[in-house]
């Protein structure tokens, strides 16, 4: 039996886990697990307080993709039914900003479909971040795909603050998941981000058939990789997808996921992202003892619980959230 309190204390101090304390981790038993959650929140206390990061998506370019992902219904391999639409334009983003300033979300996240952006669809990005950061001052996170060395210049002299491209889920199991692309173009494109100067974003989706080892493997390679924030997503399933009828989790081993995440990367900001809904159903407060972070809305394809209810969770935690108005709103 290990001494989850002690354990945190550890890390806190500097540890970093061993691969036999996170597997123990992802096999606490459940009579354990509020003692697990109490040293993830001990350790995300230190480091953040009881404040929450709020994060918004717009959908900025919809289907059309050539790759084959299993679990996304925009791939080329999906007959998901989805929305497919081109980059939306410059306007349509700045709507999409001025709702997350009125909702207080701190990242508003422009996310496009597709393996990486064109000349075109970076022209309308850039004209876009400019004129958001000058009305808004929001957080500006950009999800675009694989990434060249002078389109992250660009995104940087722009002012978008943090790139996301996800690792999804460890290099060993990466086949399995897709061949379009491979797990080392997803590290270049972290790391190309990183040398330009943006905040680098990355995580994992939890549930596509992985072992216990790739979960750990995820969490330290992302420790490694020096993630500023790390979305934790839990695979929600889609008819036409690969990886359709899958449903490998429980909301108790989701908590334990999120545990582990905050046990390996302490100070790092750790974000419920899709699929929390579904996976950690009625035990999603708890989720926000180990991370600091999550999406408030709908995801790419699939939708969310109504805000309010977001907003209603965080009241009733006590926790606050983290928006930082760096301007007042110029409408």
């Amino acid at each position: 039996m290990i001494n989850w309190l002690a354990l945190a204390d550890r890390v806190i101090a500097g540890h970093e886990l061993t691969d036999e304390e996170a597997l123990a981790i992802l096999d606490c038993p459940d009579e354990e697990l509020l003692l697990l959650m109490q040293g993830a929140y001990n350790i995300r206390r230190t480091y953040y307080g009881n404040k929450v990061k709020l994060n918004m998506i717009i959908n900025a370019k919809s289907g059309l993709c050539p790759e084959n992902c299993g679990y996304c219904a925009q791939s080329a391999v999906s007959t998901a039914p989805v929305k497919t639409y081109k980059m939306v334009d410059k306007e349509t983003l700045i709507r999409g900003a001025e709702e997350a300033y009125r909702m207080r979300i701190g990242t508003y996240c422009i996310v496009a479909s597709g393996r990486g952006p064109s000349e075109k669809e970076i022209d309308t990005v850039v004209s876009a971040v400019k004129e958001i950061k000058e009305r808004f001052g929001l957080k500006i996170c950009a999800c675009l795909g694989i990434l060249k060395p002078e389109q992250a210049a660009r995104l940087k002299e722009a002012g978008v603050d943090r790139y996301n491209h996800n690792i999804n889920t460890s290099k060993e199991h990466h086949p399995n998941i897709t061949t379009s692309h491979t797990y080392d173009d997803r590290v270049r494109t972290v790391e190309t981000v990183k040398q330009a100067g943006i905040s680098p974003c990355s995580g994992v989706i939890i549930g596509m058939r992985e072992t216990k080892q790739d979960v750990i493997n995820m969490a330290r390679s992302l420790r490694i990789l020096d993630a500023d924030s790390i979305p934790v997503n839990f695979l929600h399933a889609i008819d036409g997808t690969p990886l359709a009828g899958t449903n490998e989790l429980d909301p108790r081993y989701c908590l334990k996921v999120l545990a582990l995440f905050r046990y390996m990367n302490p100070t790092k900001e750790i974000r419920i992202a899709g699929g929390r809904e579904v996976n950690l159903r009625s035990l999603q407060p708890l989720g926000l003892y180990a991370a600091n972070s999550i999406f408030v809305g709908d995801y790419l394809t699939t939708a969310g619980q109504e805000k309010s209810e977001d907003y209603r969770m965080l009241e009733d935690l006590g926790f606050e959230i983290d928006f930082a108005k760096e301007q007042q709103v110029v409408c």
